[in-house]
């Protein structure tokens, strides 16, 4: 077996993946050392995805090789990569809501089941590294980051020389991000190597040894991320400036465009998050944002401010002065509201269809002229498309390109230009720039901003706390379905809306009752 110098854990040698003709990953070359944290960044589509995927053993290189320990391996699977030490934290969690935790790591947990040994083992390894776990807990009785504590847990348990973390932040509170980083600091210091990949930049440079930047699938800088900016880290990612927001507030606001009043709904299905007595203005002019840990009410509150799922009054929300509780998507629409699901492919659009296609599912009742007597008007239609596209530098490969062929970011860029091309009075977005690079983020957020500067309602349900506080004038937390007062963004900091993310405004009214709005 050929070797080489064995200072490093792991080796990516001049790593090639093709899918047909396109080139995800082009002679790619990564090295980690063992007690390294490692960043790897890049645009949505640089090849991020696909490399780990490869280290993993869940793809196969076209080219190239891959070394571990000095020695020249083939990781065929993932269960091999696991068996040489490899693991993996994956941004979507793949445990069972009806599992308890210690049922949940017995899955991935080679050998025979002994549930009061393993529970044990649970009990010890989380509480030695910091993550402490309940193992006869309810998996559905948790929060998202103690559900990502068995993730990472689950991992531990399997002795992982490499730990490979995607978008590991996304769904924490500032408390429990921090947590994290003690335990991924105690892994480095133990001698296990972690490859980390985010699009928080500033999260990068205060974790991170080294950051490996791709463009285009190729290698185009190893850095340490410390000695630069999080800008400069942007600039080698996307090849250009970006450009910060500019959410300079208008001097006055105007009335409330969107209201929600005292509404309660029961949870759908048995782990679903029943909406208690939310209350909420919006007005024109003014972004809010609602912040919060996933899994706590925040689709069940889309849905019934969309009307996907009918209030149990017509008074529990208020569009444009128009009682719309019980009132359908389309009748809202109507009103001059507009809506950006969280889940761009199959909510937001239908991956089979093409662009101007998917227009139509919004559009179709706007008073565009795309629909009349029956018939859809294609040429009218294809055009806004084209000029959704242009404005929003929506970047596919033919005219009709269907939309499960763009990548994550130029999707959600269509999906939310798509929406603030009709100049709707109110908008209602969730999770606007989830999983987009910095550069389309950028964009987006901006455009959120400007249609308020330009007399919109702006609502943005989010769980990033940079976005947040990048573009909102008022901010409110919601809590296993239960919403917070709104402040004013700059009278409220990351401690305080991540105690609220916690339920502190559950439990006792917040403090500074003067500060609100």
């Amino acid at each position: 077996m050929e070797t080489t110098d064995d200072s490093y854990l792991l080796e990516a040698e001049d790593i090639v993946k093709r899918f047909g003709e396109f080139t995800a990953n082009d002679r790619v070359n990564l090295r980690l050392r063992p007690g390294e944290i490692h960043a790897l960044l890049g645009e949505n589509g640089a090849g991020k995805s696909t490399l780990v995927k490869i280290l993993y053993g869940a793809l196969q290189p076209s080219a190239g090789r891959l070394r571990w320990r000095g020695e020249t391996v083939v990781v065929p699977s993932p269960g091999a990569a696991r068996q040489l030490g490899i693991g993996m934290v994956f941004q979507h969690f793949s445990l069972f809501d009806a599992l308890t935790v210690v049922e949940n790591v017995a899955l991935a947990v080679p050998g025979p089941f002994d549930p009061d040994a393993l529970a044990q083992r649970v009990a010890r390894v989380s509480e030695e590294y910091g993550l402490p776990l309940e193992p006869a807990a309810l998996v559905a009785d948790l929060s998202v980051g103690m559900r990502q504590r068995i993730e990472v847990v689950r991992c531990l348990l399997q002795e992982p020389r490499l730990l490979i973390m995607d978008e590991p932040t996304a769904v924490l509170t500032p408390q429990e991000t921090r947590r994290l980083f003690v335990t991924l600091r105690r892994l480095a210091s133990d001698g296990c190597a972690v490859l980390y990949i985010s699009h928080r930049l500033e999260e990068v440079r205060e974790l991170c040894h080294r950051a490996t930047i791709l463009r285009h699938g190729r290698v185009v800088a190893d850095v340490d991320p410390r000695a630069g900016t999080a800008g400069a880290l942007a600039r080698l990612m996307v090849g250009a400036d970006v450009q910060s927001v500019n959410a300079q507030a208008r001097e006055t606001a105007g009335p409330a465009a969107l209201t929600v009043n005292d509404l309660s709904l029961p949870a759908l299905e048995p782990f679903g998050v029943p909406l208690r007595n939310v209350s909420l203005e919006v007005r024109s002019g003014e972004v809010t944002a609602v912040a919060g840990v996933a899994g706590n009410g925040q689709s069940e509150l889309f849905e019934v401010l969309s009307g996907e799922r009918p209030a149990l009054t017509p008074e529990s929300v208020i569009i444009a002065g128009r009682p719309c509780g019980t009132r359908d998507i389309t009748e809202r629409r109507r009103l001059g509201a507009a809506f950006v699901p969280e889940e761009r492919l199959g909510h937001s659009a239908v991956p089979g269809f093409g662009l101007w296609e998917n227009v139509l599912l919004t559009r179709h009742a706007s008073g565009d002229g795309l629909v009349r007597t029956g018939f859809i008007n294609g040429g009218r239609t294809r055009t806004l498309a084209a000029r959704v596209t242009r404005r929003f530098d929506v970047r596919f490969g033919r005219r009709d390109q269907e939309a499960n062929a763009l990548s994550g970011g130029n999707l959600q860029k269509f999906v939310v230009g798509r929406e603030l091309d009709r100049k709707p009075l109110v908008l209602v977005v969730n999770q606007p720039t989830w999983g987009v690079d910095v550069g389309a983020a950028t964009l987006i957020r901006q455009a959120l901003v400007d249609r308020a500067r330009d007399g919109a309602a702006v609502l943005v349900i989010s769980q990033d706390l940079d976005e947040i506080f990048e573009i909102a004038d008022r901010i409110a937390v919601i809590s296993r379905g239960a919403l917070s007062d709104t402040y004013p963004s700059d009278g409220i900091d990351r401690e305080r809306i991540g105690m609220l993310m916690a339920g502190a405004h559950e439990a006792a009214p917040a403090p500074d009752q003067d500060a609100r709005t």
